[in-house]
């Protein structure tokens, strides 16, 4: 490129430019269909335009917990996903546009107007035939650890952003993604240091989560550097290293060297949590990672017995507020 580049101009750039990045360049709307399925999840596709019109491109590369793709399908299309679960989309057009029904918001995007999808809505999509863009898949485990880390404490209900995203109004949102698309042009092998590899990740999500309003912006941009005492961190050791076993508040306080009344306040006011909902969240992750095992043969009733939960009611009430999906649902696609 000569003169001045606009930043989407040079991320198109870093991907039109390598054709190893190119996993799609077809006219058949099912190898269309199939190779986007494979990229980020199963769905629905309908074509509104006549067959012949439909000669569609995917450029793709990864990290470890994300992926950047530019798409543009061949015609104008519905795309009906359902809900994403396992991942956050970001959708940034270049040319064209599209409508994103995210539960019940309309969000019509084009140039420098996108959207986030966050795994728990109820997703349709209809791309307009003149509709090319770049996406981000976000690996939703990652991102909520890494906001859970930032808050200090375990998420409460499943992380949401505002489905909006005017994406070229951001410079820092702007500059960290032409920076890695740029690494991957020029210099592709260190996207293989783990090192590297793991600052990029956390460098994208940091500054979604910085620069983008979502259901925990306020707690997050509440600065208060004050140490978690020592008693709160002993208790949530303790938690980690036998959630398997039967656990009173009297027993926690016992542990922490303090007393009850005392323990609960250090949980609210350092982790805006008590102590027994942290150990519930705790144990409601081991069912989670459980069901997910890909060989394990339990049920979501032998898992969640497992890990203390007897009231099976409660229980799938409690992990589809953390996770946005009943157990069932984990287990049916970890085993899919």
């Amino acid at each position: 490129m000569s003169g001045k580049s606009s930043p989407s101009e040079i991320l198109i750039g870093a991907l039109l430019d390598q054709p190893d990045l190119k996993v799609l360049d077809s006219d058949d709307a099912e190898e269309v269909k199939n190779q986007v399925g494979l990229s980020f999840k199963p769905h629905e596709l309908e074509w509104l335009r006549a067959a012949g019109a439909q000669h569609s491109r995917l450029h793709q590369f990864s990290l470890a917990a994300l992926s950047v793709h530019r798409l543009r399908y061949g015609g104008e299309v519905r795309v009906d996903p359902d809900r994403l679960e396992e991942f956050f989309l970001v959708q940034m057009p270049i040319t064209g546009g599209a409508e994103i029904i995210c539960d019940n918001d309309s969000i019509l995007t084009g140039s420098g107007k996108g959207v986030i999808i966050s795994p728990t809505q109820q997703l349709r999509m209809h791309y307009y035939d003149d509709c090319d863009q770049l996406m981000l898949r976000i690996d939703r485990v990652k991102l909520e650890q890494l906001c859970s880390r930032h808050l200090g404490h375990p998420l409460k209900q499943p992380l949401v952003f505002k489905s909006g995203f005017n994406w070229l109004e951001i410079p820092a949102w702007r500059y960290a993604l032409e920076y890695i698309t740029r690494l991957q042009k020029e210099s592709p092998d260190s996207l293989q240091q783990p090192l590297i590899l793991t600052q990029l990740e956390e460098l994208l999500i940091a500054t979604l989560l910085s620069e983008q309003p979502h259901n925990y912006s306020e707690p997050l941009a509440d600065e208060r550097p004050q140490p978690v005492p020592r008693h709160v961190k002993r208790v949530e050791e303790y938690i980690q290293a036998h959630a398997d076993q039967p656990l009173t508040p009297s027993d926690l306080a016992d542990i922490a060297g303090v007393s009850v009344r005392s323990l609960y306040y250090g949980f609210q006011e350092f982790r805006q949590t008590g102590p027994m909902e942290y150990l519930r969240n705790v144990r409601l992750q081991r069912v989670r990672k459980a069901l997910m095992a890909p060989t394990s043969t339990l049920t979501v009733t032998a898992a969640a017995s497992r890990w203390g939960f007897s009231h099976m009611s409660r229980f799938s009430q409690a992990y589809q507020q953390l996770f946005g999906e009943k157990p069932s649902e984990t287990l049916r696609k970890a085993r899919s």
